[in-house]
């Protein structure tokens, strides 16, 4: 083979692969948009949210509207979508449930992210870091984790709050009683008429819980990572989240969010 022939062959190759990379990511492209394009073309985003919880989720009597760190997330994606948004009140046992049913899209509601959900879910990356804390009565005289050794501390059902303080107990031989109730409200009203000791959750969820009589230890625990949440095979849907939540990162976004309900991200790992 000539030079002149090879030049020509080695050119037509590299047009055939140009060509064929080409093709391949217009298809990609029109497959990840799929997803997009039914939420779009349905003209609304429907999303699972807490409204229980200040500064995450709360649905306020007096505004008759939802507010909160994550509902602003969520509007800033239905923004993004240009479509409206409608809000489904979801709490940590029905969360998954409407998402299974197809009642919403997806779901933003302090769900901490693990791989046993993973294996169910699928999730986008972090949005908020948190890690587990206490809430307690100021004349309890409960000032440290050790102090809880052996008294009832309050959980929601279905957090995965009672699975950490376990693990964190059998580490440092402590061992806990546990009352599991259905909202934040509840285990609130239980520790004012001290029906548990303590009530447990992620310490910024605990913010919107103090009182003059009530305080938050300063220990803390197990960071833990929340999520957004849809069914399994709406992975190009999480993908153009990601894609979202990684622009609002470098954007300054998401932190002037923080800044407006004066939350302060987990850094590092508590023991």
């Amino acid at each position: 083979m000539t030079l002149k022939k090879l030049l020509k062959y080695l050119a037509a190759v590299c047009l055939f692969f140009l060509c064929f990379s080409s093709f391949s990511q217009v298809l990609a492209e029109t497959s990840s948009s799929a997803q997009i394009k039914k939420i779009q073309k349905a003209g609304v985003i429907k999303v699972g949210v807490k409204q229980d919880v200040p500064n995450f989720g709360y649905y306020s009597a007096e505004t008759g509207d939802y507010e909160g760190m994550e509902i602003d997330i969520a509007r800033k994606i239905a923004k993004n979508l240009g479509v409206k948004i409608e809000f489904t009140p979801v709490t940590a046992q029905t969360r998954e449930a409407v998402m299974d049913n197809g009642q919403v899209d997806i779901v933003i509601g302090t769900y901490t992210i693990t791989p046993e959900r993973k294996e169910s879910y699928s999730f986008s990356n972090p949005y908020y870091t948190d890690e587990v804390g206490f809430l307690v009565n100021k004349s309890s005289g409960i000032n440290t984790i050790k102090d809880l050794n052996g008294k009832t501390i309050g959980v929601a059902q279905g957090s995965t709050t009672k699975a950490a303080i376990e693990e964190y107990g059998t580490a440092h031989n402590l061992k806990f009683k546990f009352a599991q109730l259905g909202s934040y409200p509840e285990l609130a009203i239980s520790l004012y008429a001290n029906r548990i000791q303590a009530f447990s959750v992620d310490k910024s969820i605990l913010t919107g819980y103090r009182s003059a009589k009530t305080k938050i230890l300063k220990e803390g625990f197990n960071t833990q990572e929340y999520g957004i949440a849809t069914k399994k095979s709406n992975t190009e849907l999480t993908a153009y989240i990601n894609d979202l939540l990684s622009k609002w990162t470098q954007d300054g976004s998401l932190q002037k969010i923080y800044d407006k309900y004066d939350l302060k991200p987990a850094t590092s790992q508590s023991n």
